[in-house]
């Protein structure tokens, strides 16, 4: 504690004395140009100005644009299912055919379960899958510590997705691809409008190499109850896209205000230094005057 405050201690002695001395060169340089504070002030506010137009068209730029998408949701809920009981088990299937083109999500949800039913869903073309795909600030733990869910490092990529039901009802989610860019809407950078709309619309397109979709269910003893599926599918589709823009005034006001702090931090300790150097200076040509006069009175 007691090596604490000495460092504490020399390192404000240190800072007196930088002050001091910058205050004497202040001091002397005023002396030989009076204009000088003058022309700081205006150099300071000349840089403020041209360093703030830099962050402002740092930040304001043509080449980035936003383009979105149109989203069409379709659900399959009629489903024909095939029952067969085998070793006084039940196995259910179906097949749907989807809309392979541009097809992002691929939800399932099955109701009136048996207590221990497996539930799988196979496409060729593969799937990634996970138990927290679509749910807000999940965790998983990897290797001991709780970390972030990322569908792209933590998603099952497999042509069978297989869960187990706990009760009587169970969701399956899956993406055919992790790239953001194909869902919802994103930014592209390009020279022009029309550029920009080309690469937009090679960020969306795709196609995904199988249509069908194979439903199974597999339920304990020999079950007359045909469980509820439904399934929903997402195609994306390009909508509109326009160039990135901001509030110019917004953006330069918070640029001005950032510059400037940054030169306050600078120039507000130099310029306090000078003008207490300047205050106590004055001070002591009064005392001098003073004492001066009451030698000449005497």
């Amino acid at each position: 504690m007691h090596k604490l405050m000495s460092i504490l201690f020399f390192g404000r002695v240190q800072v007196f004395m930088n002050q001091a001395c910058l205050g004497r060169m202040m001091k002397k340089a005023l002396a030989q140009n009076p204009n000088l504070l003058r022309t700081l002030i205006g150099l300071s506010l000349t840089l403020i100005f041209m360093l703030s137009y830099a962050v402002y068209g740092a930040t304001v730029s043509p080449s980035y644009y936003i383009y979105e998408t149109e989203s069409t949701d379709t659900e399959y809920n009629e489903l024909d299912l095939d029952k067969q009981v085998i070793n006084n088990e039940t196995y259910w299937t179906a097949v749907v055919e989807v809309d392979a083109q541009n097809l992002t999500w691929v939800n399932m949800s099955v109701e009136d379960l048996a207590t221990g039913a497996v539930i799988k869903l196979s496409n060729t073309a593969k799937l990634y899958s996970h138990q927290f795909l679509g749910v807000e600030d999940a965790k998983v733990t990897v290797d001991g510590e709780k970390v972030d869910f990322r569908c792209s490092e933590h998603c099952q990529f497999s042509d069978t997705i297989e869960v187990e039901a706990d009760d009587s009802s169970i969701e399956l989610r899956s993406l055919t691809s992790t790239d953001p860019a194909r869902r919802s809407n994103g930014t592209v950078y390009a020279d022009d409008i029309r550029e920009a709309e080309n690469e937009a619309r090679n960020e969306i397109e795709y196609l995904h190499g199988s249509t069908q979709l194979l439903i199974q269910i597999l339920e304990p003893g020999n079950k007359s109850i045909q469980p509820m599926i439904t399934i929903h599918t997402v195609n994306e589709e390009f909508a509109s896209i326009e160039v990135y823009s901001i509030d110019a005034a917004t953006e330069f006001l918070w640029a001005l205000a950032a510059v400037v702090g940054c030169f306050s931090m600078v120039l507000i300790p130099s310029f306090t230094v000078y003008f207490a150097a300047r205050a106590k200076d004055k001070k002591r040509e009064e005392k001098l005057q003073l004492a001066q006069s009451e030698s000449i009175d005497e």
